[in-house]
């Protein structure tokens, strides 16, 4: 995305109206009740500076005021700080490219409207409605709002660069000599005759080197021609003669500097006379003597009664690693625990069934002593709730989906979650908007790339802190969670 917007905007052939003010798309249908409040809200939120979060919940206000019969054909989209907002509704569709894929969506997946934030590297973005052509390569948009089925921004398109000028003559390099018009010696007035002066010797011109091209080495000055001087050992200071040794000049390669002579030893090694030390194996050790394991079956005939071995009770290294498997011919016999799934865990003297890094019962408050406790396999209990804020109650038994419209959600059509409506007057709350996805003992919010996105409150923190979209962040219990802009929620962990 740019601070322009969406770079080279072209419309599309048809019949709807587009508009393009401050950065921001507009597709809609002129026949429907809302295409004046919808351009109404295009012209207010260019005006205030907003970016395409805004726009998007400007128009799902206005959409949201005007829901008797079919949703309206409309789309909008503007940048935001990493991405794009993108909101499509009734029969209206949008394209959005960028360097990790294309995201599609349409109006008609939802009962009232869908939107999303789709972050990345935008490259193109296209609003279309019903019956809209091909953008003409040489028709661009600059803005306002004109008839059209559609808009595409592709921020690939640039113009071309202008083609390098000519380089002056100051810049070319210095092939030849010249002389400026300026420097050229004017002639002057012949002075008196003077005497004759003596012939001076005279020295030779300087030829200079060509200046090397492009794809030759630059010419080396050859040698002068005829015998040259020696020089002689005055010349040279310091000169070590070649049959002094010199106590500065390395020893010759091919002579290493501690050269062992050939008629002694070299150190740390057994004479050449005498055989090498061989290391002698050590005799091996004994059979160790078979025990009877507590993990097997005792071999018949050895006067015992045939029992069955007891179960493995040590705690695992970590609490994700799953248990030895049985012995051959037993089943691990499992609790009924209906769709609860397994977790490691704890007991406590009142045998509640605890998360094991907790210090505290959760159900009696009872301490719980982490090195008299043995971690065991079972069923996980209810994590606690979560209290919206119209006094909706949701047990932490099972993941849940939360959004406009979450009955129309692939995870909740898929069975891996439970779908939790939850709206707002002022359309901030996005049709798949937040997923509470429960791991092991921990609870986790992903934000499903909303529009207007979730913040949470830490227990005790006064602010809100916006989570990241589509990355799970686990919650401590006490954190309130705002959903879109208006509604809230909190997580209780209290259970009895």
């Amino acid at each position: 995305m740019t601070g322009q917007g969406f770079g080279v905007v072209r419309p599309l052939p048809g019949n709807g109206l587009v508009a393009y003010l401050g950065g921001l798309l507009l597709v809609c249908d002129p026949g429907e009740a809302t295409a004046d409040g919808l351009l109404e809200a295009l012209r207010e939120t260019a005006a205030s500076g907003g970016d395409g979060r805004a726009l998007a919940r400007r128009a799902a206000q206005v959409l949201a005021a005007n829901m008797a019969g079919d949703p309206a054909a409309c789309a909008v989209a503007g940048p935001v700080s990493g991405g794009v907002a993108v909101l499509v509704s009734g029969a209206a569709s949008a394209s959005v490219v960028t360097s990790s894929g294309e995201t599609r969506l349409a109006g008609s997946d939802s009962l009232t409207w869908a939107d999303r934030l789709v972050t990345g590297t935008v490259e193109r973005v296209e609003l279309s409605l019903p019956g809209a052509g091909s953008p003409h390569p040489a028709v661009r948009f600059d803005g306002g709002v004109v008839h059209g089925g559609g808009l595409v921004g592709d921020l690939t398109d640039r113009p071309a660069a202008p083609a390098p000028s000519r380089p002056l003559t100051s810049e070319m390099p210095a092939t030849a000599f010249h002389l400026e018009a300026d420097l050229v010696p004017q002639p002057q007035p012949q002075p008196a005759p003077q005497p004759a002066p003596q012939p001076q010797p005279q020295s030779q011109p300087v030829e200079r080197p060509p200046y090397p091209l492009a794809d030759q080495p630059p010419a080396m000055p050859s040698p002068p021609s005829g015998p040259q001087p020696v020089p002689s050992a005055a010349d040279q200071p310091y000169h070590t003669p070649q049959d002094q040794p010199s106590y500065d000049q390395p020893p010759p390669y091919d002579q290493p500097p501690y050269h062992t002579p050939q008629d002694q030893h070299p150190p740390y090694g057994p004479p050449q006379d005498q055989a090498p030390y061989h290391h002698q194996e050590p005799p091996p050790l004994p059979e160790p003597q078979q025990y009877p394991s507590y993990d097997e079956q005792p071999p018949s005939g050895n006067g015992l009664p045939d029992q069955q071995a007891p179960q493995h009770l040590g705690a695992p290294d970590a609490f994700g690693e799953q248990p030895p498997p049985p012995p051959p011919g037993q089943q691990e016999q499992q609790p009924e625990h209906g769709d609860r799934p397994l977790v490691y865990g704890v007991d406590c003297k009142n045998d509640h069934f605890n998360d094991p890094r907790v210090p505290y019962c959760a159900v009696c408050g009872i301490a719980l002593v982490q090195r008299t406790l043995v971690p065991y396999k079972g069923p996980r209990p209810s994590l606690g709730v979560l209290i919206l804020d119209d006094g909706t109650a949701l047990p932490l038994e099972s993941d849940y989906l939360l959004g406009r419209d979450p009955e129309r959600a692939p995870e909740v059509a898929g069975g891996t979650a439970r779908p939790a409506k939850v709206t707002s007057p002022d359309g901030s709350v996005s049709r798949r908007h937040l997923r509470v996805a429960l791991d092991g003992w921990d609870v986790n919010l992903v934000d499903l790339g909303s529009v207007n996105g979730t913040q949470i409150q830490p227990p005790g923190d006064p602010n809100f802190y916006d989570i990241p979209p589509n990355e799970p962040v686990t919650i401590a219990p006490g954190t309130t969670v705002r959903v879109g802009v208006s509604r809230t929620l909190r997580y209780e962990a209290h259970r009895g």
